[in-house]
């Protein structure tokens, strides 16, 4: 036996892992391609040597602080399925507050775009959810944006996608939407978190604009005017200490507001073009 784990029981094997008992539980299930279920069911299974080394290497990138989504490929949002890869970030649970407000807000048969999408998470939902909506989605980076379109694939949604950095590509051929949403950079460069945790393997120009975490978010409110409808929302995820910044972007703009996430958090803010 090659691997210490080989020839021990599963329930041995959760039991006695220094790793946080869910994330050993779901890189268990990816190492022996098993279900939840299945892995409680067959808690005598005894692991082979194939099925030992595959996890202890896993195991090992976790205890590393490699994130448990990497490892495995795959992270729940919106409570769709969505393939992810060191090329974008994370979706988090957070970001589901955009979702909503966008499902509610956008008009019947309305146009929405995503901007910055990466996995794709924020369009995929919108478009499953609003299968009424026509959703347009678009990323500065090729590799994202395989990933995304992956992503609307898999989860049986049609968005188009764009290459584009912010509006750049969109100026050659001019059209407005319903709605624009954007879960951009916001990070303040040096921030320590960015040096933590998951966000150490996340993509960094995804996480921070490189300058004082608003960069991002004055562009996209600027450049809204010509590519939003009168009467349209912008809607934007922002840093846990910044909507008081981002309202004060959207000054001139009417129904200006934040939003709290579960924690109670102001996660997002917004506001409508004006119709004048």
């Amino acid at each position: 036996m090659n691997s210490p784990l080989a020839g021990r029981p599963i329930a041995q094997v959760l039991a006695q892992s220094p790793l946080d008992a869910l994330d050993t539980r779901v890189l268990l299930c990816h190492a022996l391609g098993l279900t939840r279920v299945q892995l409680i069911t067959r808690a005598d299974h005894l692991l082979t040597d194939t099925e030992a080394a595959r996890l202890e290497a896993l195991l090992a990138r976790r205890a590393a602080g490699e994130p448990v989504a990497y490892l495995t490929g795959e992270r729940e949002f919106y409570g769709l399925p969505f393939h992810v890869t060191p090329a974008v970030l994370i979706p988090r649970p957070d970001t589901e507050l955009l979702v909503e407000l966008a499902c509610e807000r956008l008009p019947r048969g309305g146009s929405v775009l995503d901007m910055g999408t990466g996995s794709g998470a924020i369009a995929v939902a919108i478009a499953h959810a609003r299968p009424d909506a026509q959703v347009s989605a678009l990323d500065a980076s090729a590799a994202a944006l395989e990933v995304a379109r992956g992503n609307a694939a898999r989860n049986g949604v049609h968005v188009d996608f764009l290459q584009s950095d912010w509006y750049a590509a969109l100026s050659r051929s001019p059209r407005r939407f319903d709605m624009i949403v954007s879960n951009p950079p916001y990070i303040v460069a040096g921030d320590r978190h960015l040096s933590q945790g998951d966000l150490r393997f996340e993509p960094v120009d995804a996480l921070t604009d490189h300058a004082d975490g608003l960069s991002a978010l004055r562009a996209i409110v600027a450049g809204a005017p010509a590519f939003l409808g009168p009467g349209g929302w912008l809607l934007m995820e922002h840093g846990y200490d910044q909507a008081q910044s981002v309202r004060a972007l959207l000054h001139g703009w009417d129904q200006v507001q934040s939003w709290r996430d579960l924690a109670g958090i102001e996660r997002a803010s917004g506001g409508v073009l004006p119709d004048r």
